[in-house]
């Protein structure tokens, strides 16, 4: 099979490889799509593994949006200081949770318009509440998305909006979370921004970046 030269073949190649090198998972614990949420709001900035010693004690005391609402910003903000920007992030939990009791019936939403909407909450993060607790189309650009991306040669577009605008035709509509996770964990294993390890790397052979470094 010859090594696929177009973005779109790229794209379907790196698909297909990481499909048996991993399991598409989020690696944010949650029990719930609030929870998911929550804990997404909290990783901008921060490492899930910092996220995750946190939310425990923080879904212990609130554990819905009816709780959450009412919290006392100072309580809120010691229990989330150790994610870090813990003022901004209690800020924007606190405005989440009243529009999901004032907007939504204290539930989450599922559309992308109505999401991007709450406190704390872009585009990424929509796609991450959409694709991972609801199973429905979402392509998340963070930052492994978007290095591993430029380095494969399927985009040179630099703004996580554009990229993931160029990626969407490319992986089948429903699938595009579960490649958004597994090129996340292709990024934090093997594809790292310093030193990448191309010399273990499964898509080596057509990466236009491969052994640049």
């Amino acid at each position: 099979m010859g090594k696929p030269r177009s973005p779109n073949g790229r794209a379907r190649a790196v698909h297909d490889r990481l499909k048996s090198e991993y399991e598409a998972i989020c690696e944010l614990d949650h029990g719930s799509p609030f929870e998911l949420l929550v804990a997404t709001i909290l990783s901008a900035q921060c490492t899930d593994v910092r996220v995750n010693k946190t939310t425990p004690a923080l879904f212990d005391r609130y554990p819905g949006p009816f709780e959450l609402a009412a919290a006392e910003q100072g309580e809120l903000e010691a229990l989330v200081h150790p994610t870090g920007f813990y003022k901004n992030k209690a800020k924007n939990l606190l405005k989440m949770a009243n529009q999901l009791l004032d907007e939504h019936g204290g539930e989450v939403p599922k559309q992308l318009d109505d999401l991007v909407q709450l406190g704390g909450v872009g585009r990424k993060t929509a796609n991450v509440i959409r694709s991972v607790a609801f199973g429905l189309p979402g392509l998340p650009v963070d930052t492994h998305v978007g290095r591993l991306a430029r380095r494969l040669g399927l985009t040179q577009e630099e703004d996580p909006v554009k990229v993931e605008m160029e990626l969407n035709p490319m992986v089948p509509q429903y699938e595009r979370g579960e490649f958004s996770l597994r090129v996340i964990l292709h990024g934090r294993q093997i594809c790292f921004a310093r030193n990448p390890r191309c010399d273990i790397c499964v898509l080596n052979d057509f990466c236009p970046a491969a052994f640049d470094f």
